[in-house]
């Protein structure tokens, strides 16, 4: 079977979004529901771009995870879920400010997600995986720590490129110095890493970012890209260093923003067919990585014109179409 999945793995939760901006979490009056979880959206990213893709995790058999498992199917993702009765589907609420920012509060103490097991991930899933993805809020707790590596390792061993999104979000660690160690821990799985100029600050305190990405590729890593918000992104192997411009929209709110990024650069490499083993040399073809970075950019500042993550991840025609006003 021809290897061309994008699977991705980890959380799948209900984003709660504020109607209004603006208002703390104390204040918002009204929210709409919208299917979420960083994974899970680079998911949803890969699929409306026109890529394939799948999502491995885990929900709870309740009215959120029947509704999650249809926003996947509707957005073009295959599914691979595992229902539970032992916790419910995860939810999170949040509020953003009059910038698109957003504060986070979640529910899942623990969430369905967090009870996937190696057992769980069959391994039908794994086979035609051209790229693996996962984040790190699956890494946070056992079981789903476990299942996550395990997938990543299964992946791998079948040729599979491995991404990586640390994705630091602090207050569902237990402290700061578990989630620096954790997160670190599992970069000589990836062969590619993308990181906020913030998460290297955190991860590596003291250095600044050059210094940070060297030793991420010390570790491992054949590629290391650091986003800038809208200012586009920075791509580093262990010979160059790239900075790709971002794309200018009126922003409404930045959740999933992150996550479009991901999968419209791993849409790129997929439809490249770039391998493991070739990655480094891909994004040091400067005119490749521009153009696959430039796309990725586009779709995470689309993302943010519209409320909520997955229901605001752009088709491939609205991206060519803002690629083509940017020239």
């Amino acid at each position: 079977m021809e290897k061309h999945t994008v699977v991705c793995l980890g959380e799948l939760l209900i984003d709660f979004v504020p109607d209004v901006n603006g208002l703390p979490l104390s204040q918002v009056e009204a929210f709409h529901r919208a299917a979420g979880g960083a994974p899970a959206n680079v998911a949803a990213a890969v699929a409306k771009l026109g890529g394939r893709s799948r999502f491995i995790g885990k929900v709870g058999r309740d009215p959120f995870g029947r509704y999650l498992h249809e926003a996947l199917r509707e957005a073009g993702v295959e599914p691979a879920l595992v229902e539970t009765d032992e916790a419910r589907t995860g939810l999170a609420f949040v509020s953003l400010k009059e910038d698109g920012e957003r504060d986070f509060i979640f529910y899942r103490e623990p969430g369905a997600d967090m009870l996937l097991r190696k057992e769980d991930v069959r391994e039908e899933w794994l086979r035609d995986t051209a790229i693996f993805h996962f984040g790190s809020l699956s890494l946070i707790v056992e079981p789903s720590r476990s299942a996550t590596l395990d997938a990543a390792r299964r992946a791998r061993a079948r040729g599979a490129l491995v991404s990586y999104d640390p994705n630091v979000r602090l207050p569902l660690w237990p402290n700061a110095e578990t989630a620096r160690r954790i997160i670190l821990d599992q970069l000589p799985f990836a062969d590619l890493v993308k990181v906020s100029e913030e998460e290297v600050g955190f991860l590596y305190e003291g250095a600044d970012t050059e210094e940070g990405v060297r030793l991420m590729l010390s570790l491992g890593p054949r590629c290391v890209i650091v986003t800038l918000g809208s200012a586009g992104c920075r791509v580093f192997t262990r010979t160059i260093e790239t900075t790709v411009s971002g794309v200018k929209v009126e922003a409404v709110d930045t959740t999933g923003a992150g996550d479009g990024f991901v999968g419209g650069l791993l849409w790129g490499l997929a439809e490249a067919g770039v391998k493991a083993a070739e990655l480094e040399k891909a994004m040091e073809d400067r005119a490749f990585a521009e153009r696959t970075l430039r796309l990725a950019n586009a779709v995470g500042a689309l993302t943010t014109t519209r409320r909520g993550a997955i229901p605001a991840l752009p088709a491939l025609s609205q991206v060519n179409e803002k690629l083509g006003e940017e020239g």
